[in-house]
């Protein structure tokens, strides 16, 4: 499988000078004669045609249909690799270019880039040359690093001088696509030297944004906050809350149905809606993380930082000493954590700015089209109750021990201290959210390792006979064969006892045993749902159980989701979500807790999980995702993830991606913005 790298370039002319340009080298031409035996083919179909172009017609039966060229190519004194695209068909494609070295796997020793073509469009597309700064740099704790003219911190790299392959591929379509490729050539001048340590440190200035590049929006000087927020103010008076919406923000002229004082779902005209307090159709559009927070690490860093406020009173609640994942720098140890998000808003907005931020945020989330304040949002804020909110339940309990080798980490449903736990974390929710007609619902838990089908069976066959999971396993199989013998026969298996099975530790192999175990996953996963359903309407009735958001899963964890989930969740970091349907055709809604695309022209080092050109490419796909959500039948709301960009330098476990509404500097991005208000003033009638 090919992984989709978004190599991460941001040209510093400050630092170095860039050498003139050079003549391009084809390296492949699509001239009649061309031997198309010499392309390697993955569900494609391919011809030459007129202007020296191949026409790949693209299947959808694999993750990565698309082709692969070798050959043996000095491309030194280049930067790129580029090739021009057309797109005769009459849907968007996605052409991923991927140039290797002879070890290539990315992200080491390759490049990759994907690009979008509009149908009837023509565009030069180009992957470019990724060095990797010395180590002397030493540049870590973040998941894409800055870049420098061609160099770039982390294990992205190429060596241009020994290239030996090509691969030209579609990402996971949906559909069959059509579009043609000509003159694949190296381009573009070589990388230029590289700056100076003393010259590139401190990258990141007082405010956390990266020193070395420049953008429209980037914050000069504190000063220049008052005019901002004076801009913004007359920005959100010209952009009142979306017509139509009633105070909920449920659909104020469309269908009056039954109102039960909370929100709930109904199949209405052939889709599935949420209905508001008042009896609106209410379509839940909304944001993730709401509020100034972009913390990042900087113990064992601190050259990094410019005029970090250490000594200033006013900042002593921004800085912290927390632990860290274990798989970080820090490998799990207590590191001092600094909050760019939170000392802005505090030099933005003074003295009171705890309660600026939570004011700004419902008047901004009313006025770019929002109506649901999504997960990992801060009580000051939905307590206000000025707009619908998700509650987010996180709690602890012992796991299937067996379940670690497997990368699951899954509770153990079946302990008692299971049902315990969580009826004990719903508990503190009475008399803030339970009962409250402004929330929608309760998210329990997120993003799960649910894995395979017989995953979670296989590790509790893995743990030790103590485990509450698999004394349930076993006593199942002994009702089931009665006899040891009886299951040896089945799968095919030489247990001298139930109770050498029971102190086994290795998994059984092969086929045999697999419905057995497809049978106790799927039990497994609906008892986890069923408790997690029972905690929430033992303390809160009215309110919904939004389930714990997918983002890998099995077709028996979704059974068990739609057996009991009022609403199923699914966190879908996807280009297009159109044509989704639940596993095994489950009839139940469905709603997305998060998508999100970034891009890397406003001076932050990683797109995110799903990279967009620049911002008014980032807007296009915000327009064409949620679009494809609103006309899904499925589909009862989405949330973006999240409010504000992550830190720059990364914040705990690495992440440092453009994905904010808002930068670090509490200044939105207009395009998306621009993006949000349109879809958001249609949202009923896209929908409907």
């Amino acid at each position: 499988m090919l992984n989709i790298l978004f190599v991460l370039l941001a040209l510093d002319p400050a630092l170095s000078s860039e050498p003139s340009a050079i003549a391009e080298k084809v390296i492949v031409d699509f001239s009649p004669g061309y031997d198309l035996a010499k392309v390697e083919r993955n569900d494609v179909k391919l011809s030459l045609v007129t202007g020296n172009a191949l026409k790949v017609e693209s299947g959808h039966s694999i993750d990565w249909p698309g082709i692969t060229i070798d050959g043996e190519w000095n491309l030194a004194g280049f930067s790129n690799v580029s090739m021009d695209l057309a797109n005769p068909g009459t849907t968007t494609v996605w052409v991923g270019l991927r140039v290797d070295n002879p070890e290539g796997q990315p992200p080491r020793d390759c490049v990759q880039e994907v690009f979008s073509v509009a149908p009837g469009e023509r565009k030069t597309a180009a992957t470019k040359f990724v060095l990797r700064l010395p180590d002397t740099f030493n540049l870590f704790g973040m998941n894409g690093g800055p870049g420098l003219g061609s160099y770039v911190a982390g294990d992205a790299n190429l060596d241009p001088a020994n290239v030996v392959r090509l691969i030209i591929f579609v990402p996971k379509p949906k559909e069959d696509h059509v579009f043609e490729i000509s003159r694949i050539r190296a381009s573009g001048p070589p990388p230029p030297s590289l700056p100076k340590e003393e010259a590139f440190f401190p990258f990141i200035d007082e405010f956390g944004q990266y020193i070395h590049k420049d953008w429209p929006g980037k914050l000069k000087s504190a000063m220049d906050f008052p005019s901002r927020i004076a801009e913004e103010g007359k920005d959100l008076a010209a952009h009142p809350r979306p017509l139509n919406r009633d105070k909920w923000g449920g659909w104020k002229d469309g269908p009056e149905l039954k109102a039960t004082g909370f929100f709930r779902t109904e199949k209405h005209g052939g889709k599935w809606w949420l209905v508001d307090p008042d009896g609106r159709l209410f379509f839940s559009y909304g944001i993730d993380c709401v509020g100034p927070w972009a913390a990042t690490i900087v113990a064992d860093r601190e050259k990094w930082f410019a005029n970090l406020p250490r000594n200033d009173p006013a900042f002593k609640d921004f800085f912290w000493e927390a632990g860290t994942r274990g798989d970080s720098h820090w490998k799990g140890a207590k590191a001092l954590h600094f909050d760019f998000g939170s000392a802005n808003a505090r030099r933005k907005y003074g003295e009171k700015w705890a309660d600026a931020v939570v004011d700004i945020a419902h008047r901004r989330l009313t006025s770019w089209g929002f109506n649901t304040i999504g997960m990992w949002t801060g009580e000051q804020y939905i307590l206000r109750r000025k707009t619908p909110y998700v509650g987010t339940i996180h709690w602890w309990t012992k796991q299937v021990e067996g379940s670690w080798a497997h990368k699951l980490n899954f509770y153990d449903v079946f302990d008692p201290e299971f049902r315990k736990n969580i009826r004990e974390r719903m508990n503190q929710e009475k008399g803030k959210t339970t009962g409250d007609p402004w929330c929608l619902g309760y998210f329990i838990d997120n993003e799960l390792g649910f894995g395979g089908d017989t995953d979670i069976a296989l590790a509790t066959l893995a743990s030790p006979p103590e485990q509450a999971a698999k004394k349930a396993f076993i006593g199942d199989l002994r009702t089931k064969y009665q006899d040891i013998a009886a299951l040896n026969k089945s799968w095919t298996a030489q247990y001298a006892s139930w109770n050498e099975l029971s102190f086994s530790r290795t998994p059984p192999g092969g086929d045999a045993p697999k419905p057995d175990l497809i049978a106790f996953t799927g039990k497994f996963y609906a008892v986890y749902f069923k408790e997690c359903r029972d905690a929430v309407k033992r303390v809160a009735p009215n309110n919904l159980y939004l389930g714990s958001r997918f983002s890998g899963w099995n077709d028996p964890a979704v059974a068990g989701a739609a057996k009991y989930c009022d609403v199923v969740s699914f966190n879908m970091y996807w280009r297009s979500v159109a044509d989704f349907t639940l596993p095994g055709k489950a009839d139940k809604p469905v709603i997305i807790g998060e998508f999100h695309f970034g891009a890397l022209d406003r001076g932050l080092f990683h797109t995110g999980l799903q990279g967009a050109e620049n911002q008014d490419d980032r807007a296009r796909l915000y327009r064409e995702y949620v679009t494809g959500v609103l006309r899904n039948p499925a589909f009862v709301g989405c949330a973006w993830f999240q409010y504000m960009d992550e830190a720059t330098t990364g914040r705990g476990d690495g992440e440092n991606y453009q994905i904010g509404f808002v930068d670090v500097c509490d200044t939105p991005y207009p395009e998306i913005i621009a993006a949000s208000r349109e879809i958001g003033a249609r949202l009923y009638e896209l929908r409907k």
